[in-house]
C-alpha cells in the first residue's frame, strides 16, 4: 500500500517540476490522493485543515478546463 502511494505522490510531482507530462495518470493519481486526503480527514480531525499546495491546485483545475473546452 505504502508503494502504491508514493508511486501515486511520484506521479503528481514529476508532473509538477515537468519531468513527465500531465495526462491521465496525472489526474488519476491526483484523483487517488483526493480521496486518500478526504478519508484520513474523516477519520481523524487532526487532519482537518491538511490542503493540496496551490501548484496541485492549480494543476487539478487544468483537468476541468480541459473538460469544459
Amino acid at each position: 500500500m505504502i508503494g502504491m502511494d508514493s508511486d501515486h505522490c511520484q506521479v503528481v510531482a514529476e508532473s509538477l517540476r515537468g519531468q513527465r507530462e500531465v495526462d491521465n495518470r496525472t489526474f488519476a493519481a491526483l484523483a487517488v490522493l483526493r480521496e486518500r486526503l478526504e478519508r484520513l480527514k474523516k477519520i481523524d480531525g487532526a487532519f482537518a485543515e491538511v490542503t493540496f499546495s496551490p501548484d496541485v491546485i492549480k494543476l487539478q483545475s487544468q483537468r476541468r478546463t480541459a473538460a469544459v473546452v
